[in-house]
C-alpha cells in the first residue's frame, strides 16, 4: 500500500459546518494543507433554502454558502464524492472509501445527520423521500410539480416548512405527527397550539398522537394508514421525523459519545488532535446536540479558531433557530428545560410564548412575527434577569423598559 498522504488539517464533512471551519481557519491566517471529505460532489452551500425557497422556485440558484471565487481562494484539496470509513487515532490516518489515506495533524468532524427512517419499506418506495441535501430538494421539487396529494410524516420543524411550502403550490397537506402535539420536543404546549391553528388555517390536515403510523404499497401507490385515520393513497410521502446523526466514524475511532460526539467549549473531544462541529458535537454546556442554522455556523467558528489557539474564548452561545411557515417568521431561543412559567403576549399572527423557570428568569422564548423582543431575550438569558410574568403579558407594556 502506498504511503498516506499527508493532509494537514482535514475536515469531514462538506457541509455549513465544515464551511464555515474552512473559511475561518484560513482567515485566521492558517496557510498549511486544508483538506475536504464530502460525501457529496458540490461545494459548501445553505441548507433552511431547501425546504422553503428551493421548492417553491425552479430557478432557485444553488445556495452557496461562499462564492465560487471565494471557494477558490480557499485554496482547499477535496476528496469528494467519497467517505471517511476509518480513523486510525493513534497514526492519525484517515482511510477512505477508494481506499486512499490522508494523514492528518488536526481533524475536525463535521459529519451531520441523515434522515431517519421508520423502515427500510419505507426508504425503498419510490414514492416515499426526505429531504435533507440539494439533490433531495431538486428531486422533492419536481415531484411537487405533479402531486395533488402529500402525506408528512412526522410535525417537527422540516415537516411543517415542507407543509407550508406546498400549500403554496396548491398541494393537498396531510401531516402525520405520533406524539400528542407538533413540535412538542423543543416548545410548550402553547406554541404547539399555535403551530396547529397556523396550519390549520391553511388548510393543513394534521393528525397528531395517532400511533403506528403504516405505509402500505398497493399497486405502485403508497397508502398511508394510522390510529387516527384510515388508510388512504397519497401521490407523494415526505418523512420528516429527525435525523441519525453520522457518529459511526467518531465511534469507530473510539471517541467519547454521550448522544453525540463529547466535545470541551472549544469544541474538542476525547482526543487532543480531534474536533467536532456542527450537528455532531454536543453543546458543551446544555449537553444537547443541536441541529440549527446558529450552531452550525457559530460553533464551528468557534472550533477553528481553537484548533489555532488553544487560548481562544470557548464557544457558550444560546441555543437559536429560526423557521419560516405559510409567511409567517418563528424564531425559538433557548430551550424549554427548567420551565415553570409560561406567557402568552398578544396575540395571533404576531405572539411572543415565554417561558421562566422557579426563579422568573427566561428559559426560553419563541416569537411569531417579533424578531425585535428575541433580541432582548438574548439580553435577558445572558444577564439571568428576573422578569414579571404580568409585564410580560401586558402589550401595553413596553419590553424596551426591561433592557
Amino acid at each position: 500500500m502506498s504511503q498516506p498522504i499527508r493532509a494537514g488539517i482535514v475536515i469531514i464533512g462538506g457541509g455549513q459546518a465544515g464551511g464555515w471551519a474552512a473559511k475561518t481557519l484560513r482567515d485566521r491566517g492558517y496557510s498549511g494543507k486544508l483538506t475536504i471529505v464530502s460525501d457529496e460532489p458540490h461545494d459548501f452551500y445553505e441548507r433552511p433554502p431547501l425546504s422553503k425557497a428551493v421548492l417553491l422556485d425552479s430557478n432557485a440558484p444553488f445556495g452557496r454558502l461562499f462564492s465560487e471565487q471565494a471557494v477558490a481562494e480557499l485554496d482547499l484539496d477535496w476528496y469528494r464524492p467519497l467517505r471517511a470509513e476509518t480513523i486510525e487515532t493513534q497514526q492519525q490516518i484517515i482511510t477512505l472509501s477508494d481506499g486512499s489515506q490522508l494523514q492528518f495533524e488536526q481533524l475536525l468532524l463535521a459529519t451531520g445527520g441523515r434522515p431517519r427512517l421508520p423502515s427500510t419499506d419505507w426508504a425503498e418506495h419510490p414514492r416515499v423521500m426526505t429531504l435533507r441535501s440539494w439533490d433531495d430538494a431538486l428531486r422533492l421539487r419536481e415531484g411537487l410539480q405533479q402531486c395533488q396529494r402529500l402525506a408528512i410524516v412526522g410535525g417537527g420543524w422540516i415537516g411543517l416548512e415542507i407543509a407550508a411550502s406546498a400549500r403554496k403550490l396548491g398541494v393537498d397537506v396531510t401531516v402525520f405527527e405520533r406524539q400528542p402535539a407538533l413540535c412538542m420536543r423543543s416548545v410548550g404546549a402553547d406554541v404547539s397550539a399555535a403551530l396547529l391553528a397556523l396550519h390549520q388555517q391553511q388548510n393543513v390536515r394534521v393528525h397528531c398522537d395517532c400511533g403506528e403510523i403504516t405505509l402500505d404499497d398497493r399497486q405502485g401507490e403508497a397508502w398511508i394508514g394510522s390510529s387516527k385515520s384510515a388508510a388512504a393513497p397519497f401521490d407523494l410521502v415526505v418523512v420528516g421525523i429527525g435525523v441519525e446523526l453520522n457518529l459511526e466514524l467518531a465511534q469507530s475511532a473510539g471517541l467519547h459519545l454521550d448522544g453525540g460526539i463529547v466535545v470541551d467549549g472549544q469544541g474538542r473531544t476525547s482526543h487532543p488532535a480531534i474536533f467536532a462541529a456542527g450537528d455532531v458535537a454536543r453543546h458543551a454546556t446544555l449537553g444537547i446536540c443541536l441541529q440549527s442554522w446558529a450552531y452550525a455556523q457559530n460553533q464551528a467558528i468557534s472550533t477553528a479558531c481553537a484548533m489555532l489557539d488553544a487560548a481562544a474564548a470557548p464557544y457558550d452561545d444560546v441555543a437559536w433557530l429560526w423557521s419560516d411557515q405559510h409567511d409567517i417568521n418563528i424564531q425559538i431561543l433557548g430551550v424549554p428545560a427548567g420551565g415553570v412559567h409560561q406567557v402568552v403576549r398578544g396575540t395571533a399572527p404576531s405572539q411572543v410564548f415565554f417561558t421562566l423557570n422557579a426563579d422568573r428568569q427566561l428559559v426560553q422564548m419563541v416569537a411569531f412575527n417579533d424578531p425585535r423582543t428575541i433580541k432582548l431575550g438574548k439580553r435577558w438569558l445572558a444577564s439571568g434577569r428576573v422578569l414579571d410574568p404580568q409585564q410580560l403579558a401586558d402589550t401595553e407594556f413596553s419590553l424596551m423598559a426591561l433592557k
